[in-house]
């Protein structure tokens, strides 16, 4: 793995890069997104950190807002990721609100009356910060749903599998309560140490890729 996922790192890093605030007009309608993350390296490069996609059609720009504007830990598992490492090295007792999930109706019916609303306010706001000063990332098109959900999790298994690709000390996901986190370096649980990508998957991927 650790060849392929060299030569991922590679390909990605040379794709145009995107920050907070970023250009919608610039992002695909549909595609698959790496993260990079400050002071985050692997394989001579800016390591990823996380790779995703979306399911609904023309929605990759829309996910992407979910995760670096919206503030609504509930609608992305990847905020919820971020807030969890915050409070979880604070030893912060509200993570034990966070973790609440209030994101349908009879949810939030029956639990938010229990939950500190100023101060949930304020970790997503904190985690809002963490996203847009830390993070950037680099997206691929990919129009075809089956094609982006088989392409992430290879790509997710590919970079878990690497014994290259390991976090710094300084990482925040070290604080993550979740141990998948903490053991792959990515802020995923799911899709990690899988099949990852075959030579020959890799080198039709290339070459689709100089075609788009």
């Amino acid at each position: 793995m650790s060849e392929i996922c060299h030569k991922l790192h590679i390909l990605f890093n040379r794709l145009p890069t995107h920050r907070f605030p970023f250009d919608g007009n610039q992002i695909p309608r549909n595609g698959i997104y790496v993260i990079f993350e400050a002071g985050e390296t692997a394989h001579g490069t800016n390591r990823i950190v996380r790779i995703g996609t979306h399911t609904g059609a023309d929605q990759l720009h829309s996910r992407l807002q979910q995760h670096f504007v919206k503030e609504n830990k509930d609608r992305s598992i990847f905020r919820k990721n971020i807030g969890r490492a915050i409070l979880n090295r604070d030893h912060d007792p509200f993570l034990t609100d966070w973790e609440v999930d209030l994101a349908t109706k009879d949810a939030k019916l029956q639990d938010s009356s229990l939950i500190d609303s100023a101060r949930q306010k304020q970790i997503e706001q904190e985690v809002s910060e963490y996203i847009q000063r830390y993070l950037s990332f680099a997206v691929i098109p990919v129009d075809s749903k089956d094609e982006r959900l088989t392409l992430e999790s290879k790509f997710i298994s590919t970079v878990s599998l690497c014994e290259e690709c390991r976090p710094s000390n300084s990482w925040l996901g070290q604080y993550s309560p979740k141990e998948k986190i903490r053991e792959s370096g990515l802020w995923l649980v799911n899709e990690l140490y899988k099949q990852g990508l075959s030579t020959s998957e890799y080198a039709a991927f290339e070459k689709t890729i100089a075609t788009r």
